[in-house]
Parts: C-alpha cells; structure tokens; sequence
C-alpha cells in the first residue's frame, strides 16, 4: 500500500473540500435571497429560504462530493487536488458505500467535537482514519 499522506496534504484537501461545499452553499443561498421588486433586486439575507437553500446545498455537495465521487473515483475534489485517495485499510481496494457514508459523518463529529478540543488545548493530534478506511498517497 502506498505511504501515508503528511499531515500538510491531508489539511489541504480538508480545506479545499470544505471551501467547495461552504461557498457553493453561500452562493446558492445568495441566490435564493434576491427579490425583484420595480425592476430593482433586492437581496434578503434575514430569509429563512437563504439559509436554509445555503445549508442544504452545503451539506448536499458535501455529500456528493465525499460519497458519491469518493465511490466513483476514490477521491473527493480535494484529494484529487492533493493526490490522496481513499482505500479500505483492510486489503486497499475500493471503499464501499455504507462505509463512505460513515467516514462523511465521522467527518462532521470531528470537526464539532476534535477541532475545538485542538485549537483551545493546542494538541497536535493527527486526525485519524476512520470506518476501516485509510487515506494514501496516489
């Protein structure tokens, strides 16, 4: 199997998945928030329809982007960028569905309960590979 990635490619592909969903989901929800009135927009960022269009899109390209390309080509945009994939720790073939859908969510329970617990301690816990699925170098 390949090396593990370093801790610098792992971030970046972070940062780029996350910068994909957060803006994508911003622009949708910008766009669901503009009214024409008289011939003049107007955008709404109090509307419920704003945020809600922006989570949804976010939390949807998320998932599109770490399940269902991750499935198709064992890679999210950022580790296509970074030249990291997505294997089973097992036997490094293809990772499954279900385990995919596992790894997207054990994402979202890092990111509220690690993430804070790092920056207020200043810890250098590496983040770790979950579900029996392990990210390599291509």
């Amino acid at each position: 199997m390949s090396p593990a990635p370093t801790q610098a490619r792992r971030v970046s592909a972070s940062v780029v998945d996350a910068l994909v969903a957060l803006l994508c989901g911003l622009a949708a929800g910008v766009a669901a928030g503009v009214e024409v009135v008289d011939g003049v927009a107007q955008l709404r960022l109090g509307s419920p329809a704003v945020w809600g269009t922006a989570l949804v899109t976010a939390f949807g390209l998320s998932f599109l982007n770490h399940v269902l390309l991750t499935y198709a080509v064992r890679a999210s945009l950022g580790k296509l960028l970074t030249g990291l994939r997505v294997v089973r720790a097992s036997d490094g073939r293809r990772p499954g569905f279900f385990r995919l859908i596992g790894r997207w969510l054990f994402g979202f329970y890092w990111m509220i309960v690690f993430v804070p617990l790092h920056v207020a301690t200043d810890s250098s816990v590496e983040q770790q590979d979950a579900v029996s699925l392990r990210t390599i170098r291509r």
